[in-house]
């Protein structure tokens, strides 16, 4: 079928994009001591060489001590780090892209490489319902904590980047804070548990200026995939109508495959996925993203298992029909840079995904 839709432009009060199609953000651990080198300016300047209409980074980490748990995930503080990330801009830019980068703190989510705890930090100190990791955090940490958030939003301004996206999404800190079985404190961080969220994003959003500000969330977690944060349309209503208010502009909607439907007992709306809904109840502009253009979701891929190329046929109708607005592309971009210039070309030599392709890509 055509697909058409996924090269309209994309306009909207702070965001103009070439086209709907997303790099979704993707962990590769290749910045040691957490500065991007050259490698990762060319690997991002490949995907916007590629025609993808809006880059977004992987998870860059703000200056917390336990910001992050990987020694080799980039950080978006320290000058070297910094100086990084302004090449990565240059790089996208020349080839006429645009890029975001994805601001992160992983709380107390563990890395199965790195299980240190001495720095890690949550709510209150939980990995999951029942397990410790890390220390509780103090109301110093939180409010350090925000403060970071809006430090890292200040040099993407500064650098030049296009917008920023905060990582509220998959059981990391931001959404830690959101959770039931990671935010058991007793405090008015513990009863409104939507808090910090609304705090990081308003704090964000008053250095960012007229700059776009996403936000990624998901209903699932790294801790338990059939969490729901938002079990009805009026609960999710409850928790994204004050984000939005707070400064969002568009919702990164994660969820493991973009085709299943977030309400399926809804009397109306009941095919909607999660950014349908989003948009839908928000009147905001949503990312979909989920197992786009392959066979298996990404969970069972990073794990090993190899996914083919699959039929966007549904993903195009559903965008046709303005569910949503912009659609990120994860690990078929990942191993094909030239991906989106295939779909528009109407290509057939598509990449199938393999995790152990991922160590020689750029």
């Amino acid at each position: 079928m055509s697909v058409d839709s996924l090269f309209r432009p994309f306009t909207s009060p702070r965001l103009s994009l070439k086209n709907r199609i997303v790099m979704a953000p993707m962990t590769r651990s290749f910045s040691p001591g957490g500065v991007p080198g050259g490698n990762v300016a060319e690997y991002y300047a490949r995907r916007a060489r590629g025609e993808v209409g809006l880059i977004i980074t992987e998870g860059t980490v703000v200056d917390r001590p336990g910001a992050a748990n990987d020694p080799a995930v980039p950080h978006f503080h320290g000058a070297a780090a910094l100086e990084g990330w302004a090449r990565v801009v240059e790089a996208v830019h020349a080839e006429g892209g645009r890029i975001a980068p994805q601001l992160w703190h992983v709380g107390s989510a563990i890395n199965a490489q790195n299980r240190d705890d001495t720095h890690a930090e949550s709510p209150s100190g939980l990995y999951k319902p029942g397990r410790a990791h890390g220390h509780e955090m103090t109301v110093a940490d939180i409010d350090a904590t925000i403060a970071a958030f809006a430090s890292a939003a200040a040099s993407a301004r500064a650098i030049g980047f296009d917008a920023v996206e905060l990582h509220g999404a998959h059981g990391y800190l931001i959404d830690q804070f959101q959770w039931e079985g990671t935010n058991q404190r007793g405090d008015i961080w513990g009863r409104e548990r939507g808090r910090f969220a609304r705090l990081v994003v308003e704090a964000v959003r008053d250095v960012l200026g007229d700059m776009p500000l996403i936000l990624r969330l998901s209903q699932w977690k790294q801790q338990d995939y059939d969490c729901k944060l938002a079990p009805t349309p009026q609960s999710m209503a409850d928790w994204l109508a004050p984000l939005a208010a707070a400064g969002v502009d568009i919702f990164h909607c994660s969820q493991r495959r973009f085709w299943d439907p977030e309400f399926p007992d809804a009397a109306e709306g009941a095919n909607l996925n999660f950014a349908g809904w989003a948009k839908k109840l928000t009147g905001m502009p949503s990312i979909t993203v989920g197992s786009v253009g392959l066979s298996g979701d990404f969970i069972a891929g990073f794990s090993g298992e190899p996914s083919e190329p699959a039929s966007i046929d549904g993903l195009v109708e559903r965008l046709e029909a303005d569910e949503f607005d912009l659609v990120a592309v994860g690990r078929a971009l990942i191993v094909d840079p030239d991906w989106a210039l295939k779909v528009r070309d109407g290509q057939a030599d598509f990449t199938r995904f393999e995790r152990s392709a991922l160590g020689t890509l750029v």
